[in-house]
């Protein structure tokens, strides 16, 4: 069993060494306190004045500096090369949340390994702010207090199936899969009811972040 990197109750937010905005990670930590990083986002958070508590990666990214700033009681090494320094991260948190920022913007297959990892880690729910947006893994019912006129994005991570209300084009019978039909560039017209089976990234613009957090952190209902 891997050791527990952090717990809290709340949200944690964790940073790697992709493209990450100052806004984007001081909105995230305003939500989620508890910074952790995962390589060398250690180097990108020791450059916006933040502190991690811990930084876990194979560490083929971190800096010398950022070693040393941080000190060998916040640094977990894990050499093994069989899952990305996310996947490393993701699945040693035990939290109400993961905002993650950093992991999309840069390399285009680091932004797919990233979604793969989130598919694959089902908790803690976790939100990824990447660019203009903010991604994350649909749970089996997803309610969103949407403004009409918002875009809401379903793209399909394997084969999966949907029910919707709310949404201008419904997705009801539509077999979703990579290699089929996608549900890019869909749009609300009110609050929407989705009801998913299969992986499905829903992508929402990234000043839905609060809506997005509330409906993936909601206990489950009927």
């Amino acid at each position: 069993m891997s050791a527990t990197l952090a717990r809290t109750p709340g949200g944690v937010t964790l940073i790697g060494g992709g493209a990450v905005a100052r806004a984007d990670l001081e909105q995230a930590l305003r939500r989620a306190p508890l910074l952790v990083a995962a390589d060398g986002g250690a180097d990108l958070a020791l450059s916006f004045g933040h502190m991690p508590q811990k930084a876990i990666g194979d560490f083929d990214s971190i800096s010398d500096a950022a070693r040393a700033a941080l000190g060998a009681d916040r640094l977990i090494h894990v050499a093994e090369q069989d899952s990305t320094d996310f996947g490393k991260a993701l699945s040693r948190i035990e939290a109400g949340f993961v905002l993650a920022v950093g992991f999309a913007g840069r390399r285009l297959d680091h932004t797919l390994a990233a979604l793969n990892v989130m598919v694959r880690h089902r908790a803690p729910p976790c939100i990824m702010l990447a660019g203009e947006d903010v991604a994350f893994l649909a749970p089996p019912l997803l309610e969103l207090p949407l403004a009409a006129g918002t875009r809401v994005s379903l793209f399909p991570m394997g084969p999966a199936r949907a029910e919707s209300t709310g949404l201008r084009w419904p997705v009801d019978g539509i077999a979703f899969a990579p290699d089929g039909r996608v549900g890019t560039s869909n749009e609300a017209t009110g609050p929407v009811r989705l009801t998913s089976r299969g992986p499905l990234i829903v992508m929402l613009p990234q000043d839905c972040l609060d809506q997005a957090l509330t409906a993936i952190t909601a206990p489950m209902s009927a």
